[in-house]
């Protein structure tokens, strides 16, 4: 499979907007995907899958990384959105909502691969979890087929799932909190919904070599509690989190960005390694901490997504 482009800010777009996705082709999000799901109203699902192929063909994407969202598994829109979409040279991927089986994730490889037999990469497929089934499954989904890149977490319809109570997507219920007893003056602190389906997906997508997207902020006008969302996100070690406006596009790159103060810091565990390599030595001290190649492998990675 052809090495992905980078998708650190991943902006998602209605495909039957074509005002909207030529300024995604044009923005400085270094993902988009075109979503002809569930920003989508029924009567317009032949008209964004129109708009999706005839902006893979037209439009000057540059070096992002550029997919589709398809509808789900069980719709009767996503075998013509196979067959018009699979042979497309410019579409990197297809994201695959409320994927919850293997099974599903292999047939709709198979159907992408007889839509565009002469294709030289297939098409990737990135799966959607959103849903609690989805999350039980994501071993065996992140396993179900080799063209599968990348795991999406659906923080919106996750909550949904879980019967959370809260309307706001991607951020945790007020409630949703520990407060202490009488004798702590019944101090709270606040509780993160997301920590563990964000650390399930995460390990499962490490384990079979995949991308990890973390699902996007609702508050796009928010441009702090976007980027404290995204440092979050990348933090943990997600490779990128989608977001729904190009306000969220400059502060979800800064999150995803090493500082010069971390690029700096990082290439000194390398080189202090190097040195006591060098020496025959496995370890070594620096600024009064044992650092060993545990610190150099978790150094690297910093300077990686920072080239």
């Amino acid at each position: 499979m052809a090495v992905l482009r980078p998708s650190r800010a991943y902006l998602a777009v209605p495909a039957h907007r074509a005002r909207l996705v030529a300024k995604a082709a044009a923005s400085s999000a270094d993902a988009v995907f075109m979503d002809l799901e569930d920003a989508v109203p029924p009567a317009e699902k032949g008209a964004a899958l129109a708009e999706a192929a005839g902006a893979l063909s037209s439009l000057d994407w540059g070096s992002k990384h550029v997919t589709v969202r398809l509808n789900v598994v069980d719709s009767p829109f996503i075998a013509n959105e196979i067959r018009a979409l699979a042979a497309l040279p410019r579409l990197d991927a297809v994201i695959v909502p409320k994927a919850e089986r293997a099974g599903d994730i292999a047939a709709i490889a198979g159907q992408l691969r007889a839509a565009a037999p002469d294709r030289a990469e297939p098409v990737a497929l990135e799966l959607l979890i959103e849903t609690a089934l989805g999350l039980v499954n994501v071993d065996a989904l992140a396993a179900a087929h080799s063209s599968v890149a990348s795991l999406h977490l659906g923080v919106g319809d996750f909550a949904a799932s879980l019967g959370a109570r809260t309307s706001d997507v991607g951020i945790s219920p007020d409630g949703y909190r520990h407060v202490g007893s009488a004798q702590s003056g019944y101090a709270s602190a606040p509780l993160d919904l997301f920590a563990y389906p964000m650390m399930r997906l995460l390990v499962a997508a490490r384990a079979f070599g995949l991308r990890a997207i973390d699902g996007p902020c609702g508050a796009f006008r928010d441009t702090r509690l976007t980027e404290a969302s995204a440092q979050k996100a990348a933090a943990m070690g997600f490779d990128g989190k989608q977001v729904i406006h190009p306000d969220q596009i400059a502060p979800t790159l800064r999150a995803f960005t090493p500082s010069a103060e971390e690029l700096a810091q990082a290439r000194r565990v390398v080189e202090a390694m190097e040195s006591a390599e060098a020496n025959g030595q496995g370890a070594v001290t620096l600024d009064g901490k044992m650092i060993d190649y545990a610190n150099v492998r978790m150094a690297r990675r910093i300077i990686a997504l920072g080239s």
